[in-house]
């Protein structure tokens, strides 16, 4: 008999033998009697062993297993309201495969010991179901892309080019040169359009900046497209259809993970184009009246972020930021030349952003003074500008952070708990 999937004891008829293999998640002893919680990837199950229907030795085995440690059992499936799902399976058969030594994690323990004990918190049902949401998070958003034409490439992590600002990059010595981990996948998917059109990465992104935030990481996954013959508009509605689709696909493939963590998911269901917008203009005018001192030029925070969409309950794009806000390769608005054609998108409920983006500028001529008054060394930048020397045509992309998005849909509240073992300004461990 070939094992099955714990999930699938209770789909099992009553009473039909099963074999079961995965880790022991709780445990008691009455004596004649082991009550055991056994958990796989694909759920939990309790299983009673009892004396008199399993070897002495097995029975002797069950009464002294450990947390975590790793067992194969037979049985048969039974009803018992009791139980976690209401049936157990009694066991026929139990048999070590791994012991466990005493296992470091009791049900109450510090933030600090968790990160410490990461290779071994990440067992724990929280942490599968987000990394079960996430991967539907990226399966839709794969699908989605797909289908509206994408084409996935794979840019380089090593880079000489500061995408994003040269203050928060990790510098490493490559060879006899300088180079950077990258913060962006940007500049090379825009050499991508001129002979793909529409092109997406996902890679990891990394960013050197020293915030303590619950949304800030300095490794992350970033899953970044950019479309030739969009503007901004288009970039914008091509956001809502992806976010729309990673959300479907969660509430379709995750129904039970997320319940698990977040009382509420009709929330989720409202989410659907047309999401809603303000230019920044009007931003900073609401957050006056919430009592912010904000001057034009400001950048958001995330308590600024916060604030603009506590109460909302789809995501909404702040578009039209000051040039100073924002990097050198925007396209100017041209209705409003203060500003640049674009847009950040923010996740509802307070969770602040989660995607930036922008129709890029082609004007070569605008794009080299933007550089000499920030003081950005052209050299290294010289293979970029050639895109807008041999026929370059409007183009717009944008930036999500997957963690980010994991995050508002998990309804969590710190990012690290989106990633298996999470990397900010105080922990590279383990």
């Amino acid at each position: 008999m070939t094992f099955i999937p714990v999930s699938s004891v209770f789909d099992a008829p009553l009473e039909s033998e099963v074999r079961l293999r995965g880790w022991i998640y709780r445990h008691r002893s009455s004596g004649a009697i082991v009550f055991a919680v056994l958990r796989d990837q694909s759920g939990i199950v309790q299983v009673t062993v009892k004396k008199g229907n399993v070897p002495d030795d097995q029975l002797d085995a069950a009464r002294a297993v450990s947390l975590e440690a790793s067992v194969e059992i037979g049985g048969r499936v039974y009803e018992d309201r009791r139980a976690p799902g209401g049936r157990e399976v009694r066991a026929s058969s139990f048999r070590v495969m791994g012991p466990a030594d005493v296992y470091p994690i009791t049900e109450y323990q510090s933030e600090e010991l968790l990160l410490d004990n990461r290779h071994l918190w990440i067992r724990s049902r929280e942490q599968t179901a987000v990394m079960k949401i996430k991967a539907s998070v990226l399966a839709g958003a794969r699908d989605w892309l797909r289908q509206q034409d994408f084409i996935e490439v794979t840019p380089p992590i090593l880079t000489q080019n500061a995408c994003e600002g040269g203050t928060t990059l990790f510098k490493l010595k490559y060879f006899d040169r300088e180079a950077y981990l990258s913060q962006s996948a940007q500049m090379y998917l825009e050499a991508l359009i001129f002979s793909l059109e529409r092109v997406y990465s996902i890679t990891p992104s990394f960013r050197a900046e020293k915030s303590r935030t619950p949304r800030h990481l300095t490794e992350y996954w970033h899953l970044e497209l950019e479309e030739a013959w969009v503007d901004n508009r288009g970039n914008m509605e091509i956001q809502e259809g992806l976010v729309t689709a990673m959300v479907e696909r969660v509430l379709e493939d995750r129904k039970e993970e997320l319940l698990m963590l977040r009382q509420d998911i009709e929330p989720l269901r409202d989410i659907r184009p047309p999401f809603k917008r303000m230019r920044y203009e009007e931003a900073i005018g609401r957050l006056r009246e919430k009592g912010f001192e904000m001057e034009w030029g400001c950048d958001l925070g995330a308590v600024e972020e916060r604030a603009l969409t506590a109460e909302e309950t789809v995501p909404v794009f702040v578009t039209n930021y000051p040039k100073e806000c924002k990097a050198f390769y925007m396209k100017e608005d041209d209705e409003d030349p203060r500003t640049y054609a674009c847009a950040d998108l923010l996740a509802p409920a307070g969770y602040g952003e989660i995607i930036g983006g922008s129709e890029r500028e082609t004007d070569l001529a605008k794009l080299l003074a933007r550089m000499e008054e920030q003081e950005i060394c052209t050299e290294p930048y010289q293979w970029y500008m050639d895109l807008r020397r041999y026929g370059s045509v409007p183009h717009s992309g944008f930036g999500l952070g997957v963690e980010r998005v994991t995050k508002f849909i998990c309804g969590i509240e710190h990012i690290r708990d989106t990633v298996p073992f999470p990397r900010t300004v105080s922990r590279v461990y383990p």
